[in-house]
């Protein structure tokens, strides 16, 4: 008679899988509140402690910690000595190991580190040329289908739960890794940045799980899909899509994008972001009035974009948005009748969602592995930012000028932004000098930004880039400062009349 260990944290349909596993002639044999809730579904089990001969000893930290457990699950049948092994130490085998571990994730701590059933899950995936293990609830049926079907399981469904079981381990390990660097840094009181990260541990382990797959990668011949951190959630999987076709690769990056710039503004506030690259910005006392101006910053570049609102959409915002091809919109809730007009567009993505969490690191992969970053942070203005002009900036020109400096921080370098009232009129991006991405944003803000605000993401190298804002008639720059010919640019800017602040913080983003 075949035998199965079964001792599992989630008991999600472990009495019928056990039920099952009896009426095909198993034996069972269990632990703990699994072994319990077998027993009192009338089943047959043996208890661990009758099997092995010893209770469970220092408070439950030491149960399955056997030879008759590792000895069953690790022997080799074929191999003469390990039968003989287990003839003399009177050890049975055990076929199939049904367990899974607690979320570390969820409530850790020193009493939740799991040795027994990391231990029983390794050692059968090990040995799956002859033992099965299960980890994870979905797997039960197909299981149970298999054995009723053949009598036993193939070579190739042991070797997938093999793979699923050591992808557990990995997952449950790494959260472990994580909390002793987490409270390390707390203990240890870990300097971190003026913005609260912390400073990068000499490893990381990440263990991913596939929880989206994507129509398609960048282009459509490439496959995509969004992986999540195991035991994690994100604001991703609690998202609701109203309406439209599947995401894409490019839909989620972008929206990602998007929804954490709009949610760097307390006031009603819309970003239309295109290709990764904010293309429209506005602040405004209701969320239609931020959208349309969002939107007539650059409207040729926000056909099939992605619009991100940081307050319920009205129907009359909705009513504004459906004459625009829009490939995404996302806000916190939609009126009704805004969902029924933005519903009527069958291809727009309708998405409703919390907002994002902070972002742990910043990764990109690069042969043999990835380059880390902590993330790049933003704060308004504060005692390091300093007038560096004889003109002074007032009270409106300080809010434009905050305004810009968060808006360049979500354009790609080299970033220029042009806004006024603060609304963006012009963005240059991603250009190989900042001269042209001043053009660019001149061209862009086509004489609408005159006496509004010009952030540029990295110090200007030469005056010529103070030039190009005063020729778009800019009154006020903000900028990091730092290069050699701070001088020569400051210089330039009390030519031209122009009061500019030096934030002491670049924000490349390449």
């Amino acid at each position: 008679m075949p035998t199965a260990l079964l001792s599992v944290y989630d008991k999600s349909g472990i009495v019928e899988f056990a039920t099952e596993l009896h009426d095909v002639g198993w034996s069972l044999v269990s632990s703990g509140g699994t072994a319990r809730a077998i027993a009192d579904a009338g089943l047959p089990v043996t208890d661990v402690a009758e099997l092995t001969g010893l209770p469970a000893i220092l408070g439950h930290r030491v149960v399955t910690l056997h030879p008759k457990i590792h000895g069953g699950i690790l022997a080799d049948p074929t191999d003469g000595e390990h039968v003989a092994d287990m003839e003399h130490h009177g050890i049975e085998p055990i076929d199939l190991v049904v367990v899974n571990l607690y979320p570390f994730s969820s409530d850790p701590g020193i009493e939740l580190i799991d040795i027994g059933g990391p231990a029983m899950v390794r050692a059968a995936a090990k040995n799956h040329a002859h033992v099965g293990v299960l980890v994870d609830p979905g797997d039960y049926r197909a299981v149970l289908d298999e054995l009723r079907h053949d009598g036993s399981l193939g070579d190739a469904t042991r070797r997938r739960l093999a793979r699923t079981a050591f992808a557990h381990t990995a997952s449950y390990d790494a959260a472990i890794v994580t909390w002793f660097d987490d409270t390390d840094s707390d203990v240890a009181g870990a300097d971190s940045g003026e913005d609260g990260t912390l400073p990068l541990p000499p490893s990381i382990h990440l263990a991913l799980e596939l929880a989206q797959p994507l129509r398609y990668g960048e282009n459509p011949h490439q496959d995509g899909a969004r992986y999540r951190q195991a035991g994690a959630t994100s604001w991703w999987d609690s998202m609701t899509q109203h309406g439209g076709k599947e995401l894409s690769y490019l839909n989620v990056f972008d929206t990602e994008a998007a929804w954490r710039l709009v949610h760097r503004f307390d006031a009603p506030a819309c970003v239309v972001v295109k290709h990764a690259n904010p293309c429209g910005v506005a602040v405004a006392d209701d969320i239609t009035a931020a959208y349309v101006r969002a939107n007539a910053c650059d409207p040729v570049s926000a056909f099939g974009g992605i619009v991100a609102a940081n307050r319920t959409v009205t129907a009359e915002m909705a009513t504004a948005l459906a004459d625009v091809f829009t490939e995404v919109v996302i806000a916190p809730d939609y009126e009704p009748a805004a969902l029924e007009v933005l519903s009527a567009k069958k291809n727009l993505r309708v998405m409703s969602a919390g907002q994002a969490s902070p972002l742990p690191y910043d990764v990109r992969p690069v042969d043999g592995g990835l380059l880390v970053q902590q993330p790049d942070t933003f704060a308004g203005r504060s005692d390091v930012w300093r007038v560096v002009t004889s003109t002074q900036p007032d009270d409106a020109q300080w809010a434009d000028l905050e305004f810009a400096w968060q808006v360049c921080g979500a354009v790609s370098s080299n970033a220029i932004v042009y806004a006024k009232d603060l609304q963006a009129f012009g963005i240059g991006a991603g250009q190989q000098n900042r001269l042209d991405s001043a053009r660019i944003a001149a061209e862009r803000s086509d004489g609408r930004a005159r006496g509004g605000a010009c952030a540029s993401d990295a110090f200007f190298p030469f005056r010529d880039g103070l030039d190009a804002a005063a020729a778009a008639g800019i009154a006020t720059v903000i900028q990091p400062g730092g290069s050699v010919r701070d001088d020569e640019v400051i210089a330039a800017a009390d030519e031209h009349g122009i009061a500019m602040v030096f934030t002491g913080q670049r924000h490349f983003r390449h």
